[in-house]
């Protein structure tokens, strides 16, 4: 049984002490503290991963970096490999966020390279992935995120999906204020999981949890997640925020 995933990527930002502010914040603020139908994920940058870490292993919290190299080392500087992560004790990786399709310029051909790296050293993925307003106006964002999947994950052996996450971003409900409708995002992620059975099996379908990624808040938090298919949230902005950020896991 798929479980509730939220995850907070904070991107770039939260200094040391800003991020065992937060750390804090949250292990003080947890209720549910040894859910086992739900999990809360933290995702500071590379240079707080290990203190975080260290900060949260005897809680729930888990901790996630927020992308990685496809190489396993070799020249290429200010770059962080599967292996580096793992010596500290990561487990999880973003790979594909919008933001780095669209300001590093990482292509779908790129992220299976590093999908394929990360599945090698035993690391699970949330990956992510969504259309952007051209693709939602002209009515092609059904074919944007087949594309997308095809193109990064659909090579995959069945046994590697236990080891994926999906995280479908529409990325013009992204920092703008505009969120998709609970509807359309129950449609798509419906449509998401239809591709994998349709690829793979049902079965396997209904095994993979699939988060949305769409400036979801405390305030619109419940709504998304009573949907049948959407299983968490991807979490921005409101990931910094402690209070809400427990507001929504709290909303599952």
């Amino acid at each position: 049984m798929r479980k509730y995933i939220i995850a907070g990527n904070w991107k770039m930002n939260n200094d040391l002490g800003a991020s065992k502010l937060l750390i804090t914040n949250l292990l003080n603020g947890l209720v549910d503290k040894k859910s086992t139908e739900k999990r809360i994920i933290v995702s500071p940058s590379f240079v707080n991963l290990y203190p975080v870490n260290e900060w949260v292993k005897d809680s729930v919290i888990e901790v996630a970096a927020q992308n990685m190299h496809f190489e396993q080392s070799g020249a290429f500087t200010g770059e962080v490999s599967a292996s580096m992560l793992k010596s500290i004790g990561i487990k999880t990786v973003i790979i594909g966020h919008s933001e780095r399709r669209t300001f590093f310029n990482e292509t779908d051909e790129l992220l299976a390279k590093k999908v394929e790296t990360a599945i090698q050293n035993e690391l699970e993925v949330i990956f992510c992935f969504g259309e952007q307003l051209a693709d939602r106006k002209s009515e092609n964002h059904f074919n944007v995120v087949e594309a997308q999947l095809s193109k990064a994950l659909f090579q995959l052996k069945n046994s590697a999906w236990n080891q994926i996450v999906l995280a479908y971003e529409p990325v013009w409900a992204i920092g703008t204020g505009e969120t998709a409708s609970p509807e359309q995002a129950q449609e798509m992620h419906l449509f998401i999981r239809n591709l994998i059975a349709k690829n793979y099996s049902q079965e396997l379908a209904n095994t993979i949890s699939i988060l949305y990624g769409g400036s979801m808040k405390a305030s619109n938090a419940k709504e998304l997640l009573s949907n049948l298919d959407v299983d968490g949230g991807l979490i921005g902005g409101a990931a910094l925020n402690s209070e809400e950020f427990l507001t929504i896991y709290n909303s599952i």
